[in-house]
């Protein structure tokens, strides 16, 4: 099954898939209030695997949150394909992640109560696409994962690489432009972690997807487009990593 058509162009240029530019976000108020992200400037093209590393504290997750639009900055833009999200009311903000955005966490965030294939399935039922249109995206992707023998079983009854490979699944049936991953292989031995790369790397190749990555995993980080470095809120200056598809020496 082929991915639709992912370039996004403006006036025969093409569009990032999200674009961070001037964001600030502070938490707290008073003598309290922690500044998160100072003047954050960052841009994602299509197809890239961007990843961000910096101490805890640092403001990966919040940067994440914000180029995920599951929370308004306090000054700056963020854009998504494109179009400004400021000022958009949580109906749009959710209408744009159910079609444009996947995530991937840490921790897997699976549905305990539903089995690998609903938990795959599960955002094409929230987009109301057809039951035998969703059976056949899933059954693709399952087949895609190497989990094809495991539709039925609940998420307490496979391995953490396996948990993971069904988290990436459900972030990439829909065809996303943009996944959101943090720390996706922290809880995985090396060889998995290596084959979760390697999914990534044939979301690129095969789907055009962009992802944004926050990740302390060196070896993560090298088969990655650019590693962004964050301290303190802001980004210092990014390195060029091996393109994607590539392996790291």
């Amino acid at each position: 099954m082929n991915a639709p058509e992912r370039v996004v162009e403006r006036a025969g240029i093409a569009v990032a898939v999200v674009e961070v530019a001037g964001v600030e976000q502070s938490y707290g108020k008073g003598a309290a209030r922690v500044s998160a992200l100072r003047g954050v400037d960052l841009a994602v093209g299509q197809g890239e695997l961007v990843a961000l590393q910096g101490p805890s504290g640092s403001g990966k997750s919040t940067l994440l949150n914000l180029c995920g639009l599951l929370a308004e900055a306090d000054a700056g833009r963020v854009s998504l394909d494109g179009a400004d999200t400021t000022g958009w009311s949580m109906r749009q903000r959710t209408l744009a992640r159910r079609r444009k955005i996947g995530f991937v966490f840490q921790n897997f965030n699976l549905v305990p109560v539903m089995s690998v294939f609903e938990n795959i399935e599960y955002p094409l039922v929230l987009e109301d696409m057809d039951a035998p249109r969703r059976r056949e995206c899933v059954e693709a992707m399952l087949a895609r994962l190497g989990l094809e023998p495991l539709g039925r079983r609940r998420p307490d009854e496979i391995s953490g690489g396996q948990r993971q490979r069904v988290a990436i699944g459900r972030a990439l049936v829909k065809w996303p432009r943009l996944v959101i991953a943090d720390e996706p292989t922290a809880n995985l031995d090396s060889a998995t972690a290596r084959q979760i790369v390697d999914l990534m790397h044939e979301a690129v190749a095969q789907d055009g997807a962009s992802f944004l990555i926050a990740t302390h995993d060196p070896a993560m980080a090298a088969r990655c487009t650019r590693v962004l470095r964050l301290q303190d809120g802001a980004i210092v200056p990014d390195e060029a990593g091996p393109a994607a598809g590539e392996e790291a020496q």
